[in-house]
């Protein structure tokens, strides 16, 4: 190969790296934001469900 095709190659494969690294450090990021995502909605069902409860028995005592 000739030293410009090389060098034109080495260019190439140290932006392709520094692609990869990019994209591997946003998808943890995402996933990361997902991740957090999903535990707060079960947590948000969780808190409904025991407000709920809590209602329910609130009204229970109020016709007691």
């Amino acid at each position: 190969m000739s030293k410009t095709n090389e060098s034109d190659f080495n260019n190439f494969e140290k932006k392709l790296d520094v692609l990869i690294k990019r994209f591997e450090e946003q998808k943890g990021i995402i996933d990361s934001y997902v991740k957090r995502e999903r535990d707060w909605k079960k947590d948000k069902v969780l808190h409904k469900k025991e407000v709920a409860r809590l209602e329910k028995n609130l009204e229970k005592a109020k016709n007691e």
